[in-house]
């Protein structure tokens, strides 16, 4: 099973958690080899792209978006397979989002000019998975 976006219920937990000061969110990817714009025509190239290059799309049109508003891109590698983990699965992107709160975050989500380019991230991933961590310790911002 697939995890591309939050389901309800989640974001109702991620709001209702009461987080305070920075957010950092851990983005685990794995791409599609082709991506794939059937949800998002009107995005979509004049000849097929890799998942990943629409991927980086997607990072090119959400970092101003992320920037104004506060937040950050502290963090965005290349993965692959586990040294601890399921042999089976793989994570090609690894990135760490930065934003400095809870409120931040969702007016950023919530951003009609972002939004208008998630397709780029939908066309590109397979897979997802989005942890939000709260920052503590010597780490905190």
């Amino acid at each position: 099973m697939a995890f591309l976006y939050p389901t309800q219920e989640a974001g109702r937990r991620f709001v209702m958690s009461g987080r305070g000061g920075p957010i950092l969110m851990l983005n685990l990817i794995r791409l599609r080899t082709v991506a794939d714009y059937s949800a998002d025509p009107h995005l979509a190239p004049p000849a097929p792209i890799s998942g990943r290059q629409a991927y980086d799309l997607y990072v090119a049109h959400t970092l101003p978006f992320l920037e104004a508003s506060g937040g950050g891109l502290d963090l965005i590698a290349d993965g692959g397979d586990w040294l601890v983990g399921p042999v089976d699965e793989r994570w090609d992107i690894a990135m760490l989002v930065r934003q400095k709160d809870m409120e931040t975050f969702l007016a950023f989500e919530q951003n009609a000019a972002y939004l208008a380019g998630i397709g780029h991230r939908t066309a590109a991933a397979e897979d997802t998975r989005l942890l939000p961590l709260t920052v503590r310790g010597r780490g905190a911002r």
